[in-house]
């Protein structure tokens, strides 16, 4: 990825975008499609860039066989809304992230579940100089945001 950091925001900004249309909850004209994350700061982090719909915490206290039963009931195989990925896992692009994307995503996709593994991939590539985590997004929120409400024009009005 380019050095140059407005093309690196540009395309950080069109994966969040897109991965916020989806997560937009259906009565907001959304697809309502979770985003897994590892922890509450991954949380707060995307809630900061406007994020109103679902998101899971793989860090609750439960084991990762629970988890993953816990998103394929309640998620299913497909999204109702758009039969694309019924999630977004988002997990950090360092190497604890990586290991927990490889194995939650094997778990979820052996139930037969579509997954987005491609936000993750377009954040790993324009962000790793900006930091190595979902968390650290968040002190780039403000200037994320228009790039994202370029893609999402519609998640910027509901703020």
């Amino acid at each position: 990825m380019s050095n140059n950091r407005d093309a690196r925001y540009t395309t950080a900004g069109r994966a969040l975008g897109e991965a916020r249309i989806r997560n937009r909850p259906t009565a907001s004209g959304g697809c309502g499609c979770p985003i897994i994350v590892e922890g509450r700061n991954d949380r707060i982090a995307l809630e900061s860039m406007g994020f109103i719909g679902p998101i899971e915490q793989v860090n609750r206290g439960w084991d990762q066989s629970r988890f993953v039963t816990y998103i394929f009931e309640t998620y299913g195989i497909l999204n109702k809304v758009d039969q694309g990925a019924s999630v977004i896992l988002l997990m950090d692009w360092d190497r604890t992230g990586g290991r927990l994307q490889r194995k939650i995503g094997e778990r979820l996709e052996a139930f037969g579940m579509k997954i987005d593994h491609e936000t993750r991939m377009d954040l790993v590539r324009a962000m790793k100089p900006e930091g190595r985590t979902v968390e650290g997004l968040k002190p780039h929120a403000e200037k994320l945001r228009p790039y994202i409400d370029m893609v999402d024009s519609d998640g910027a009005e509901e703020e």
